[in-house]
């Protein structure tokens, strides 16, 4: 298998996809020349770097960071690695809903409140680990957004309309499953990256008329970015709230939110 190419040759993968030469680059990014060509040959990337290229890229800059295999600063992680059920189930939930209801949804998960980190950040689990490899770095960008192997096949479910079993994500991490140009795809959907980047960076070729996401779709997975820093209880209020309007539909609203975010709070 030949080797998973370094940071130098994804960026410069990314630049061609768009047509932008070094002095691009650093017009765009306001990033010296020098120090892009240095990384272009090949020296490690430093966090302002990448932060400052993500937008060029129209990429988040976390997402940046896992791409260069960069450790993510402190602040930058997800706050809470047992959100990932939840997440999952909101996403089943706020797919379903109206446009306006997506969108009042999202504005309740910007404005709930970030939980300060107790914590050291925790070292992934062993077969959370991941070799360098398409895969691999498909999983930790799933991973910057809490979804693990059973996470995830349950997100991509409602998203894609495809199941995937949880082995297939891990086995894929790990190499032992090739990534189909239809994988490929419904990552793209669920991590809310364009394909043809996942595309470049993976070296998997997709096929010719490889559907877009639908606007609801697309609105679910930014909900999924808005929620990465929430703390498992938030995230899963969230989904209590997006069931609820679900279940009782455009106009039957009920006397009592319960135990889910305060009325005042509640998307429907």
């Amino acid at each position: 298998m030949a080797e998973f190419p370094g940071f130098d040759v994804l960026l410069g993968r990314l630049a061609e996809r768009r047509g932008l030469c070094v002095g691009d680059l650093s017009r765009l990014s306001a990033v010296p020349e020098d120090e892009l060509g240095a990384v272009l040959d090949g020296a490690a990337p430093v966090p302002s770097l990448l932060r400052r290229l993500a937008p060029v890229f129209q990429l988040k800059a976390e997402d940046l960071f896992v791409i260069a295999d960069v450790a993510l600063p402190r602040e930058m992680t997800p706050l809470d690695p047992d959100a990932g059920t939840a997440v999952a189930s909101l996403a089943r939930h706020a797919v379903r809903l109206p446009q306006d209801q997506r969108d009042q949804l999202r504005r309740i998960a910007q404005s709930l409140p970030q939980e300060r980190r107790t914590k050291p950040v925790p070292e992934p689990r062993p077969y959370l680990r991941y070799p360098p490899g398409p895969g691999g770095l498909l999983m930790r960008l799933l991973a910057n957004r809490n979804l693990g192997w059973s996470a995830a096949a349950k997100t991509f479910l409602p998203l894609t309309g495809r199941y995937w079993s949880p082995s297939t994500y891990g086995q894929a991490g790990h190499g032992c499953v090739g990534l189909t140009p239809d994988l490929l795809a419904d990552y793209a959907i669920v991590l809310g990256i364009r394909a043809g980047d996942l595309a470049v960076l993976t070296g998997v070729d997709l096929r010719e008329g490889t559907a877009s996401p639908t606007e609801a779709v697309v609105d679910v997975t930014g909900l999924i970015w808005d929620v990465r820093r929430l703390t498992r209880d938030q995230v899963r209020q969230l989904s209590d709230s997006a069931k609820s309007c679900v279940e009782r539909g455009p106009t039957d609203r009920p006397a009592s939110p319960g135990r889910r975010l305060p009325a005042t709070h509640e998307p429907c």
